[in-house]
């Protein structure tokens, strides 16, 4: 019997998942009719919360923020708050000091700072980020392990100096990504619990376009997008002959991906040797679907006797039409030539002679 979907529809058993809170905060100069500031916030990379100073309110993006919100509004009111006025205004002096430390003039310019944490809910272990980008490089990032800022460009090293003495903000650093961020995470993990932590498995299907086309691994329906979709070969993962697509929404709200496999230097007695696996955080079950040629969807149909005559006869009279043309061209155009040289005769004949 073939071992089409290794599955356990009725039986999911969960596994260890790392969730994340980030804090994606973004100001600007130099965009006409844009919020100089703008602030995201994602559960597990999900947007759940939105802010700009143009708005200048909180946005709930997930029905289960609203709920929140409503049952604690300071919660509400801290976030509109940094949004609107602390640090909206934090970044704009940071850009005009930024601004005068690369010895730059006016004009489009973008910080960025991405800060967080990830809580792995089976060891506990939580891992505190913050980091900034400028005008889309890195710019400087914070080191819970070092206690001190890592400064990637020598621009930054004046700001690494001045932050590392600093020890009221190494001090305030600390307690938000390894104590306030992880406590926020839970609460909010567990007022979103209905939507967060479930899990809805894809289905699987093999696509093809035509024989010589790759074999695409499809799997489309799968919550959360924390998903992984690879081709193996005797139980390894291929890392060549691959081409990986990015995870896509879907309408309903879950999520697709696919994966394509070059088939060309692939023996048909080898097919048996891969398979597609899918494995969706969260779920300790892989869905793997083998290689197999009845497997395969396609919209391909082989040309019949018939078809091919039909096309070798519509081949024919197009090329009998175009020599004919050509023909007629070819005998219009030697006509003409032969009257241009009559005329020209008789214009001699009938022309005085000069002395």
């Amino acid at each position: 019997m073939r071992t089409l979907l290794l599955l356990l529809l009725f039986c999911h058993v969960s596994s260890p998942v790392r969730h994340s809170l980030k804090f994606v905060l973004t100001g600007s100069t130099g965009f006409p009719n844009f919020p100089d500031f703008m602030a995201a916030v994602l559960v597990d990379d999900i947007l759940v919360g939105y802010c700009d100073t143009n708005k200048k309110i909180v946005e709930p993006k997930q029905d289960w923020v609203k709920t929140l919100l409503e049952a604690d509004p300071e919660h509400a009111e801290m976030f509109t708050q940094q949004c609107v006025e602390r640090t909206s205004v934090y970044f704009r002096i940071t850009i005009d000091n930024l601004k005068r430390q690369y010895n730059q003039s006016e004009g489009v310019h973008i910080l960025q700072r991405v800060n967080g944490c990830e809580w792995d809910d089976e060891t506990g272990e939580i891992i505190g980020f913050n980091q900034y980008g400028y005008d889309g490089e890195d710019f400087i990032s914070y080191d819970l392990k070092t206690e001190t800022w890592i400064a990637p460009k020598h621009q930054a090293f004046i700001t690494k100096q001045r932050w590392d003495a600093e020890k009221y903000r190494i001090k305030e650093n600390e307690n938000y990504l390894t104590v306030i961020f992880p406590e926020w995470l839970k609460k909010y993990l567990d007022y979103g619990r209905s939507s967060l932590l479930k899990t809805e498995l894809p289905s699987v299907s093999l696509l093809q376009k035509t024989p010589s086309s790759p074999v695409s691994c499809l799997a489309t329906g799968f919550y959360p997008h924390r998903a992984s979709l690879v081709w193996r070969k005797d139980g390894e993962e291929l890392h060549e002959e691959v081409d990986r697509r990015e995870i896509l929404p879907n309408h309903d709200g879950t999520f697709q991906m696919s994966v394509d496999l070059n088939l060309s230097s692939v023996t048909p007695e080898d097919w048996t040797r891969y398979d597609c696996v899918f494995q969706l955080s969260g779920v300790n079950e892989e869905i793997i679907t083998k290689l197999e040629k009845d497997r395969i969807r396609t919209n391909w149909e082989e040309p019949s006797k018939v078809t091919i005559l039909i096309i070798v006869i519509v081949v024919l009279i197009a090329v009998v039409l175009i020599a004919t043309m050509e023909f007629t061209k070819l005998k219009k155009v030697n006509m003409a030539l032969k009257k241009r040289k009559g005329c020209k005769r008789t214009e001699q004949e009938a022309a005085p002679n000069h002395i």
